[in-house]
C-alpha cells in the first residue's frame, strides 16, 4: 500500500475539495476512517460526476462535510462513519431550513402561540412623570392556539432547539392611529428571560416605568368613550427590542404590532353602589355655615390591580337649563388616599362640599318655573335616576403629581345618581277649621274666582330623610291636590299660591327618622268640581247618610324652607292625606227650621210680587261658608213658583240671624197656566191656616260662574214647613181674620184683619164669602167695593149680611155673646199691580153679635 505521506497529490483540487497541508497522522485534522488518497478522489470525482445535479442545489457546507467523509470504498463502510454523516446531514438541513425558511414562520409562531395571563399588576410609586408599575404574570408558548400546522410544526421544532430567549432592556411606544398617531404613552421594559419550549410556563416579575403621552390626544379618547362615541379602539405598539437566545446574540428587532379592540372589548367604567349618604353642616373659618354631603361607595374591581391612589380633589357638577348651556358647578368633592388590591372591590368615602348656592342652580330657566335645582331634587325624590358630572380639579395634597390633575382636569364623567322613594315624606296630610265658600258671581267661567272656595289650617307630619342631619326651618307652602272620594276623583284644591308656614321639630320614634309638624292656614283656596256625579255622591252622604265622609287628598307639595346654604324651595314633594268632612248634626237638615220677619214688598207687576224679608234659620252643620251670591228656586210639589236670591251672606255654624233675602213670586211666567194655579192653591191654603210646603232647589244659575255646582246641588231638594210670614214658631199665631162682629139691625158684619206685610197696605177687591154654624148656613157676604188693609190689624168697613131665615134664628140666640163660626170664601187681593182671587176657608172664627 503506498505511503500517503510521502508528497502532496498531483490531482487537481475540485472547488469543493479541501487543501491540505501535509499533515502528522496523529494530527486531529486527520481522516476518522483511514483510505488512499488517490483512491478517494478518484471516488469522490466519480461521485460528483454521477450526482451533478444533486451536487449544485447543495450549499457549500453540505459539500464540504460530504466530501470530507466520503469512504474510499462501499467494502470499508463502517457503522460509526454513517451515524456521523448522517448527523451532520440533519444539521446542515437545520441550517438551511432554519437560517433561509425560519423567521416568518417563526415570527407567525411567536405572535399567534406566545400567551401571557397577568396575575398581579400593582403601581409602585407615583413618580414626577408617570407611574413605577410592578407587573407580575405568567408566560408561555401554546402551539394548540396556531392554526396553521406548518407553522405550529417549525415553530415547536424551533423554540425546543433554543429553549430559551432574552430580551434586553427596550421601550414601547404605545400610538393612537385615529388620532393622527397621537402618543398614548412610554413604557420602560427591563430584562426578561422566558423559556419559549412549548407548555412550559415562565414567572414573569419585573418594574417598569410608564409615562403618560400627549394629554389632550389621552383626554379627546377619554371623551368619547364616556359619551360612548368609542365604538373601536385602535392602537399601535413598536419597540426595538434587543434578542439573545444562549450564547447567540440575535441583534436587536424592531416589534411592532397594531391592534384594534371592539367595543365589547373595551373596559367599562367599573360598576358602584352607594351604601351611605349623609347631609350635615359645618362652619367655615370665615363664620360662615356650609353644607357637607358624605356619600360612601363601593367601587367593583374585576382587574389584578394593586396600587395606591393619592388624594384627589373633583368638582361636582350638574345640568343647566338647556344641553348647550356649561354645566353648573355645585360642589367641590376630595377623596383621600385609596389602596386598591386585586380583584377586590374598593371603598370611597368622597366628601363633597357645597358653600353657597349658585345663581344659575336656583333661579326658574326661561319659559319655564322651574330652575335646575327643581329638576334634579325633583327627580330625584321621584325615584327617577338623575345624573351628576364629576370632572378633575386640584388635589387637595402636595404629594399628588401634577401631570394626574392635569390629566383628569377636563375629563367630566356623567355619574348616574340613582332616585330614592322616601315614601311618604309628608305624613298625616290633614285640613282643619274648614271653611267653605262660595264663587264669586262675577267671575268669568272657569277661571279661579269662579270656584267654591276652602279657607283651612293645613297640617303635616314630615318625615325627613335620615340623611338630613341638619337644620330646617319651613316658611311657606303651596301644593295642588287633587280630591277623591271612594277612589273616584272629585276634582282638585288649587292651592298655587305660597301660604305662610312655621315649622316644629318634634321627636320620633327610635327606628324613625327626625319629624317635623308643619302648620299652614290657606285662605279662599278654589276647588274645581271635576266630576258632578262624585260630588253628588258626596252631598247625599252628607245630607241624608247621617254620617260624615272622608275625602282622599293626594297633592304636590312645594316647600320653601332656610337652611345653612340660604333659601331653599323643595318642589313636587308627593303627600297623602285624608280630609274628615263631618255630618249634617242637631237634627239634620230638618232643623233649618228658617223664620222669616220684616216682610216687604219691593215691586210688583200684574204677574209677580218682588219682597224682602229678613230670615232667621240654624245651620245644621259645622261647617262656615261664605255666600257672595246665590239664587234658589222656590216650589211646591214639584212646580216652580218663584226664586230667591242672597248675597254677600256669611253663614255659620248654629244660628244665623238678620239674613236679607229677596224673592220673586211669579207663578204664571215660571210655571205657566199650571203654575199659576198652583201659586192660587198654595196662597189659599197657605192663608187659610193649612199645612203647606215649599221646596228650596238649586239649579244651573244658583252660582253663575258654577253652572255644574248648581246642577249637582238640584238633585237635593230641601223640602220645608212654609214659614211663618210674621216670624212667630206658628203655634199661637192668629189667623188673617182675627175677630168678626156682626150687627142684626143693620144686617152687617165687619172684620178685624191682620197683616203680614209691615209697609205694603193690601187691596181687598172681591169678597163672595159663606158663614157656617155647626154646617148651617148662618150667612152671605157678596161684596165688590175694594177695601185697604193697611199694614198690622185693621178693621174692615162694614159689609152687607144676607142672613137666611135659619141662619138669622141662630145670630139672634147669640145676641150679646159670641157665636163660632166658620168661613168660606173667594176673595179678591190687589197689591199695587199685582192682583189675584183666592179662596179661604177658616174655622173658630168667634163672632160677636150685637144689635
Amino acid at each position: 500500500m503506498p505511503d500517503t505521506n510521502s508528497q502532496p497529490s498531483s490531482r487537481p483540487q475540485s472547488a469543493h475539495s479541501v487543501h491540505s497541508a501535509p499533515r502528522n497522522a496523529n494530527d486531529e485534522t486527520t481522516p476518522l476512517l483511514p483510505a488512499n488518497n488517490n483512491h478517494n478522489v478518484e471516488a469522490q470525482d466519480g461521485v460528483e460526476h454521477a450526482d451533478q445535479s444533486t451536487s449544485e442545489s447543495r450549499s457549500p457546507a453540505v459539500a464540504r462535510l460530504l466530501n470530507l467523509f466520503q469512504p474510499q470504498s462501499k467494502s470499508t463502510t463502517r457503522w460509526p462513519s454513517l451515524l456521523a454523516l448522517l448527523l451532520l446531514c440533519i444539521v446542515a438541513v437545520l441550517i438551511m431550513v432554519l437560517g433561509f425558511l425560519a423567521p416568518s414562520k417563526v415570527q407567525e409562531y411567536a405572535i399567534e402561540a406566545a400567551t401571557f395571563e397577568p396575575t398581579s399588576l400593582s403601581i409602585q410609586s407615583f413618580t414626577t412623570t408617570g407611574v413605577t408599575a410592578r407587573i407580575q404574570g405568567d408566560f408561555s408558548m401554546r402551539a394548540e392556539n396556531v392554526k396553521d400546522k406548518s407553522v405550529r410544526r417549525f415553530g415547536r421544532f424551533g423554540t425546543w432547539i433554543a429553549r430559551k430567549v432574552e430580551t434586553g432592556q427596550s421601550s414601547v411606544q404605545v400610538t393612537l392611529p385615529d388620532y393622527k398617531d397621537a402618543l398614548l404613552g412610554t413604557a420602560e421594559i427591563p430584562s426578561i428571560v422566558a423559556d419559549i419550549r412549548n407548555g412550559h410556563t415562565t414567572h414573569i416579575d419585573f418594574l417598569t416605568e410608564l409615562s403618560p403621552g400627549n394629554t389632550d390626544a389621552i383626554r379627546r379618547l377619554a371623551k368619547d368613550f364616556i359619551d360612548g362615541k368609542l365604538q373601536e379602539l385602535r392602537v399601535s405598539a413598536e419597540a426595538s427590542v434587543p434578542v439573545k437566545s444562549g450564547l447567540v446574540n440575535l441583534g436587536r428587532q424592531t416589534v411592532s404590532r397594531a391592534m384594534a379592540f371592539g367595543n365589547d372589548k373595551i373596559p367599562s367604567l367599573p360598576e358602584y353602589k352607594i351604601h351611605k349618604l349623609n347631609f350635615r353642616e359645618v362652619e367655615l373659618p370665615d363664620l360662615q355655615r356650609a353644607m357637607v354631603a358624605d356619600v360612601a361607595v363601593e367601587l367593583g374591581n374585576d382587574y389584578p390591580l394593586d396600587f395606591t391612589i393619592p388624594p384627589l380633589g373633583f368638582a361636582i357638577l350638574v345640568d343647566n337649563c338647556r344641553p348647550s348651556q356649561p354645566l353648573i358647578q355645585l360642589a367641590d368633592a376630595t377623596t383621600p388616599s385609596l389602596s386598591v388590591r386585586p380583584k377586590e372591590n374598593l371603598n370611597v368615602s368622597v366628601s363633597g362640599f357645597v358653600r353657597r348656592l349658585p345663581q344659575a342652580f336656583t333661579q326658574a330657566c326661561p319659559g319655564s318655573h322651574e330652575s335646575p335645582l327643581d329638576v334634579l331634587l325633583g327627580g330625584y325624590i321621584h325615584g327617577n335616576d338623575t345624573t351628576v358630572y364629576v370632572r378633575g380639579s386640584d388635589s387637595p395634597s402636595l404629594d399628588t403629581p401634577r401631570w394626574i390633575t392635569d390629566l383628569i382636569s377636563d375629563v367630566t364623567v356623567p355619574i348616574p345618581f340613582p332616585g330614592h322613594t322616601f315614601g311618604h315624606l309628608i305624613r298625616n296630610f290633614t285640613m282643619a277649621d274648614v271653611h267653605f265658600g262660595l264663587p264669586d258671581p262675577f267671575a268669568e267661567p272657569n277661571s279661579p274666582d269662579a270656584q267654591p272656595r276652602i279657607s283651612a289650617v293645613i297640617k303635616a307630619l314630615v318625615a325627613l330623610p335620615e340623611e338630613m342631619n341638619f337644620n330646617i326651618s319651613v316658611g311657606r307652602v303651596r301644593a295642588n291636590a287633587d280630591v277623591f272620594y271612594h277612589g273616584a276623583k272629585l276634582g282638585y284644591l288649587d292651592l298655587s299660591k305660597w301660604q305662610k308656614a312655621n315649622s316644629t321639630r318634634i321627636a320620633s320614634a327610635e327606628d324613625e327618622g327626625p319629624l317635623l309638624a308643619v302648620q299652614s292656614a290657606i285662605e279662599k283656596a278654589p276647588l274645581t268640581v271635576t266630576d258632578d256625579d262624585v260630588f253628588t255622591d258626596v252631598l247625599n252622604a252628607l245630607l241624608f247618610g247621617g254620617k260624615g265622609v272622608e275625602l282622599g287628598i293626594k297633592a304636590e307639595v312645594d316647600v320653601e324652607m332656610e337652611t345653612a346654604l340660604g333659601q331653599l324651595a323643595v318642589r313636587k314633594i308627593p303627600a297623602e292625606g285624608k280630609v274628615p268632612v263631618k255630618p249634617i248634626k242637631r237634627g239634620g237638615i230638618g232643623s233649618f227650621t228658617p223664620r222669616i220677619g220684616n216682610l216687604q214688598i219691593l215691586d210688583t207687576s200684574k204677574t209677580s210680587l218682588t219682597l224682602t224679608a229678613m230670615v232667621n234659620f240654624t245651620n245644621p252643620t259645622e261647617y262656615s261658608a261664605t255666600v257672595p251670591f246665590v239664587d234658589i228656586n222656590i216650589l211646591t210639589n214639584g212646580t216652580l213658583l218663584g226664586h230667591a236670591t242672597a248675597k254677600d251672606v256669611t253663614v255659620v255654624p248654629g244660628v244665623n240671624t238678620n239674613i236679607l233675602v229677596t224673592a220673586i213670586w211669579d207663578p204664571r211666567t215660571m210655571g205657566g197656566e199650571e203654575g199659576h194655579r198652583v201659586g192660587v192653591e198654595f196662597l189659599s191654603q197657605y192663608i187659610s191656616g193649612f199645612n203647606t210646603t215649599l221646596s228650596l232647589r238649586t239649579h244651573e244659575g244658583t252660582i253663575p260662574a258654577q253652572p255644574s255646582l248648581g246642577r249637582a246641588l238640584s238633585k237635593f231638594g230641601v223640602d220645608l214647613p212654609t214659614p211663618n210670614l210674621r216670624g212667630g214658631d206658628g203655634k199661637d199665631d192668629k189667623h188673617f181674620i182675627q175677630d168678626a162682629t156682626m150687627h142684626l139691625i143693620t144686617r152687617t158684619a165687619n172684620f178685624v184683619l191682620l197683616s203680614p206685610l209691615k209697609t205694603s197696605t193690601i187691596y181687598v177687591t172681591y169678597i163672595n164669602a159663606t158663614a157656617f154654624h155647626h154646617e148651617n148656613a148662618v150667612g152671605h157676604i157678596v161684596y165688590d167695593l175694594p177695601f185697604a188693609v193697611p199694614p198690622g190689624s185693621s178693621t174692615s168697613p162694614r159689609l152687607p149680611v144676607d142672613f137666611g131665615s135659619v141662619g138669622y134664628d141662630e145670630v139672634k140666640g147669640a145676641l150679646g155673646g159670641t157665636l163660632k163660626m166658620a168661613a168660606k170664601a173667594t176673595v179678591g187681593v190687589r197689591l199695587g199691580k199685582w192682583e189675584e182671587r183666592i179662596w179661604y176657608e177658616g174655622a173658630g172664627i168667634g163672632a160677636n153679635i150685637r144689635l
